[in-house]
């Protein structure tokens, strides 16, 4: 087929072109082919402009990922000298360049414990994906072929290749036309205090979760389970900020029965909390391994890595005779490791963990205020990780109807005002750049509540009650 493409197309031109060619993550076919794309044509520190020139805030951070802002000639200028002096070189075997290895050195450096080993790979579902298969073979390794089963949550995203999905499961993701491994993968209850049995305090709803996974390796046995992996804060799945203590004691579970720990901090991670890993700064843990990407360029380029300990390293090792048979053509890939380092020294220079520490407890001070709205249920999260769950009735948290769709119309509302919020459910979820300054917190909330205040007098008027 050949197509006569404009040289210089509109934004009307490009509107048609994805919607007629482009099949997006997470398309809604009906709504897509009725509806097409918002087409972003540039980015500047928090902001984005369409191919209209309307200019919105980007309260949710790219994909949780824009850590140092959009459009900055320092990154773009550590990019391009790194495509002029080496643009690509594969990494495999016994080939590396300057800046995987510095790259891999400096990850090294500001992780925890002894998680001084790392393996690069092109996003976080791979990083995921990666460190499940590194369980099974440490186990197998270490003589234990047999434990290698997977425990995860209930509500959790890990990723979208066939493994990580299938490690995951988020309201949704699961549609019937998809296959995914069943055997060998265990999902427990997330820990989402705001849904916890009524009348149950959050310290026993807590020793309920914990009860609850020893209850699963008495069943499944110590000798069959290898891996559990876990978000700090369950971030897609509805921003579930866990009970006090309930990771650090997951954790001791995992160590008592010889079960490594994978914490996926591909969101958590480089800043968004205020730390450069979350595990052991806000919740007292040395995981075995983190997985992590997004915040590890800011979203310029692709890059993902898996982090793990000294202790795994040996047990793969031992003998020397092994081969580690996992990666990709774009592992270590030069480009994008410069431009993980260049963002990392932003974030370092510029100081944006403090920023994000200090911004980010206003943001959620701020947003809280929006709990006497009728339509919401609670606001939770941490920092710049945060959101707006949407409920019908307070009292008894019940949601509206999902054909309702609440959450895409506050949405929608809010970016007519200038503003994006990401809907997902019943929440509106945010993740805006660390570089948000507290007018733009400001900004941010209260366009936010003119959304929700709009909305929900459209759905009375529909007949829905609210509140």
């Amino acid at each position: 087929m050949t197509l006569d493409l404009p040289n210089s197309p509109s934004p009307a031109d490009l509107w048609e072109m994805d919607r007629a060619h482009a099949l997006h993550p997470w398309t809604n076919f009906g709504s897509f082919e009725k509806e097409g794309s918002l087409v972003i044509a540039r980015g500047e520190g928090c902001y984005l402009w369409d191919a209209e020139g309307r200019r919105y805030l980007d309260a949710v951070g790219g994909m949780w990922c824009t850590n140092v802002g959009l459009g900055r000639k320092d990154m773009a200028r550590a990019i391009a000298d790194q495509v002029e002096r080496l643009a690509f070189a594969n990494s495999f075997v016994d080939v590396t360049n300057e800046p995987s290895a510095r790259l891999s050195a400096k990850l090294a450096a500001l992780a925890p414990g002894d998680l001084n080993r790392v393996h690069l790979t092109t996003g976080g579902s791979t990083a995921v994906d990666t460190a499940v298969r590194m369980v099974w073979y440490w186990q197998s390794c270490m003589g234990r072929p047999e434990k290698t089963d997977i425990v995860a949550r209930d509500h959790s995203y890990h990723g979208s290749t066939y493994l990580s999905q299938s490690v995951g499961k988020r309201p949704g993701d699961r549609v019937a036309e998809f296959r995914y491994k069943e055997d060998g993968i265990h999902h427990l209850t997330p820990p989402n205090p705001y849904r916890r049995p009524e009348g149950m305090s959050e310290a026993g709803f807590c020793d309920a979760l914990v009860a609850e996974f020893e209850a699963l390796i008495a069943r499944v046995g110590a000798d069959r389970i290898g891996g559990f992996i876990a978000e700090p804060i369950q971030a897609s799945g509805g921003v579930i900020v866990p009970p006090e203590g309930y990771l650090r004691r997951m954790w001791e579970v995992c160590r008592r029965h010889d079960i490594l720990f994978i914490a996926d901090e591909v969101v958590t991670a480089f800043g968004r909390l205020g730390h450069w890993f979350a595990s052991e700064a806000e919740f007292g843990v040395v995981p075995d391994m983190i997985t992590c990407a997004k915040g590890l360029t800011s979203g310029y380029l692709p890059l993902g890595a898996l982090i793990f300990s000294d202790r795994i390293w040996e047990g793969m090792a031992a003998k020397g005779e092994r081969w580690f048979t996992s990666g990709f053509t774009y592992s270590g890939h030069p480009v994008s490791c410069a431009a993980a380092l260049k963002s990392i020294e932003i974030t370092e220079s510029e100081g944006l963990l403090e920023n994000a520490a200090v911004v980010g407890d206003y943001f959620l001070e701020r947003l809280k205020g929006l709990e006497g709205l009728p339509l919401v249920g609670q606001v939770r999260g941490r920092r710049l990780m945060v959101c707006v769950e949407n409920v019908a009735d307070k009292r008894t948290k019940e949601p509206l109807p999902d054909g309702v769709n609440e959450s895409k119309r506050v949405s929608d509302a809010a970016e007519a005002m200038g503003l994006m919020v990401r809907p997902i459910g019943h929440l509106n979820v945010m993740s805006p750049p660390l570089t948000i300054t507290g007018g733009q917190v400001d900004f941010v909330v209260e366009t936010l509540e003119k959304a929700i205040r709009k909305v929900t007098d459209e759905l009375v008027r529909e007949g829905h009650r609210i509140g």
